[in-house]
C-alpha cells in the first residue's frame, strides 16, 4: 500500500468508478448487519473509524495497516483528506487478531478468530489471509462459521508471493490456500482494468468470483488522508461487504442466499464477476434449492411411424441424396465462368459465394 491521489484533485481511481457506491448505497448501506475483520487488526483510533469498530483482545492495533485498511473499505467515513467510503458503512465491525506477536499470519490465530466470530453469531466474515498452511483447523473454523450462520469471505491467494515460495522466475505454488479452499467458503480473486490482478501473485486455485481490486482506496492506522492498495485480500474485503449489503437488503435471507445472490447475479466471465446492484436487486426462486429440485425431464418414447409416414420418409431420403449430386454437377461448371476482380487474390470468394 502506498500514499494515494490527493483527495480534492476532483480524480477517483479506476476502482471507485467501478464500485459506483453512491447508486448501491440507495439501496442498502449494511444496517444491522454483523461483520468481522478477521486480520491483522485494526487500529481503533483511526480517524475515519470514529467508534464505528470494535476489537476483541488485542486486534484494537495494527501493526502492519492491513487490517486497518480493510476495515476502511467496510466502515470508513469521509475525513480531511481522504475521499474513501465505507461499502457497509452502517454495519457493525468487529475485529478479531490474525497475526502473531511478530505480526505474522498464524492459522491458529485466524481459525480462532473464526471460530469465535461464530460464536458471536456474525453474519459475514472477512479474513484478510490466504494461508498454505492450517488446512485442517481453518476448515473445522469455516465449518463452524456455516453452521452459525455466516458466510465466510477469503482471497483464493497471497497479494504476492510469500516469502520462502518459489519467486516470479521459478514454478509458482497453485494453491490450495485456505480458508479460501474450505467447503462453504466464499473465494475471491482482484482484477485490473488490464485483466488479471497482481502480477507477482500466486496463481488462483478453484476461485468462485472475482472483483475490483486494483487501486483500492483506504485508510492507513494513524493520521489523516488515505492510502492505495491492490490485491485480492482487499477484493476480499469489497466482497465481504457486498455480502452484508446483500444481507441488509434480504434480512430474513440466509448465508446461502446471500452467496446465491452473490454468484447467480455475476457477471459472465472467465471468472464471474462480482455485480453489487444486480446482486441485491434479484429475486431469490422460492430458495437456493429450487433449481436443484427441479425434477429431470421425461420424454415420451416415440411412436412406431405408420406405413404412409414411413414412405414419405423414404421418399424424402432419396430426395435428400439426389438433390446433393445434381449441386455437385452444376456448381464447378457455375464456379469456372467466375474471374475475380483487379486486385484480389485469385482464390478469394466472390461476393455473394
Amino acid at each position: 500500500m502506498r500514499h494515494g491521489i490527493r483527495p480534492d484533485s476532483g480524480r477517483k481511481t479506476w476502482a471507485q468508478s467501478t464500485l459506483a457506491l453512491p447508486r448501491i448505497h440507495q439501496l442498502s448501506k449494511g444496517a444491522g448487519v454483523k461483520m468481522v475483520v478477521v486480520d491483522a487488526g485494526v487500529a481503533l483510533q483511526a480517524p475515519a473509524l470514529p467508534g464505528r469498530v470494535s476489537a476483541a483482545g488485542a486486534a484494537g492495533s495494527d501493526g502492519v495497516g492491513h487490517g486497518t485498511f480493510a476495515a476502511g473499505l467496510l466502515a470508513a467515513v469521509r475525513t480531511q483528506g481522504s475521499d474513501g467510503v465505507g461499502m457497509a458503512a452502517q454495519a457493525r465491525v468487529t475485529a478479531f487478531k490474525s497475526t502473531d506477536d511478530r505480526s505474522a499470519p498464524s492459522p491458529q490465530q485466524a481459525a480462532g478468530g473464526i471460530r469465535e466470530a461464530a460464536d458471536r453469531r456474525a453474519d459475514v466474515i472477512y479474513v484478510g489471509y490466504a494461508l498454505r498452511t492450517g488446512a485442517a483447523e481453518l476448515t473445522q473454523a469455516a465449518t463452524c462459521a456455516a453452521r452459525g450462520g455466516a458466510r465466510v469471505v477469503a482471497p483464493v491467494a497471497p497479494d504476492a508471493v510469500p516469502p520462502g515460495e518459489p519467486g516470479p522466475e521459478a514454478q509458482r505454488p497453485t494453491g490450495p490456500y485456505w480458508p479460501a479452499a474450505a467447503p462453504g467458503v466464499l473465494s475471491v480473486v482482484d482484477f485490473a482494468p488490464s485483466g488479471p490482478g497482481q502480477k507477482d501473485a500466486p496463481p488462483a486455485h478453484a476461485l468462485h468470483l472475482s472483483a475490483p481490486g486494483g487501486a483500492m482506496v483506504g485508510i492507513g492506522p494513524r493520521g489523516w488522508g488515505h492510502y492505495i492498495g491492490s490485491g485480492a485480500s482487499l477484493t476480499a474485503g469489497c466482497t465481504a461487504g457486498a455480502a452484508a449489503l446483500v444481507r441488509a437488503h434480504h434480512p430474513h435471507g440466509t448465508a446461502k442466499e446471500v452467496s446465491w445472490h452473490l454468484l447467480e447475479a455475476a457477471y459472465p466471465a472467465d471468472t464471474p464477476r462480482l455485480d453489487r446492484y444486480a446482486a441485491m436487486t434479484m429475486t431469490l426462486p422460492h430458495g437456493t434449492a429450487a433449481r436443484a429440485a427441479a425434477p429431470p425431464a421425461h420424454m415420451p418414447a416415440l411412436a412406431e411411424p405408420a406405413p404412409g409416414v414411413r414412405a414419405w420418409a423414404v421418399a424424402g431420403g432419396s430426395l435428400a441424396l439426389v438433390l446433393p449430386a445434381a449441386a455437385a454437377a452444376v456448381i464447378p461448371r457455375g464456379r469456372a465462368r467466375v474471374r475475380p476482380p483487379p486486385g484480389r487474390p485469385p482464390d478469394a470468394a466472390a461476393p455473394g459465394q
